[in-house]
């Protein structure tokens, strides 16, 4: 008798563990927030380019392949043409 009853016991918490484990895994990893996007400054011989929508990482590639001098990226702000007009 204390056998069955202890074999109840231990399948029950293993069902329940199944049932807590199939719900973690059927979720997943928590989805992450898309990298915003903003402007990429590169300094190269003492000029100042800009390329716009680009997240900080693709950023930092870009200005890595262009051997840049110098970089900074500027979260959600579009390139600032330095001037006013024509």
């Amino acid at each position: 008798m204390r056998e069955n009853a202890a074999v109840a016991i231990v399948t029950r918490v293993a069902l329940l563990a199944l049932i807590l484990l199939g719900g973690v895994v059927a979720d997943g990893p928590a989805a992450e927030a898309p990298a915003s996007r903003g402007a990429c400054y590169c300094r190269e011989r003492a000029l100042l380019h800009c390329t716009a929508n680009l997240t900080e990482r693709d950023c930092h590639r870009q200005c890595d392949e262009a051997a840049c001098d110098d970089w900074f990226w500027k979260d959600r702000l579009p390139c600032w043409n330095w001037g006013y007009g024509g």
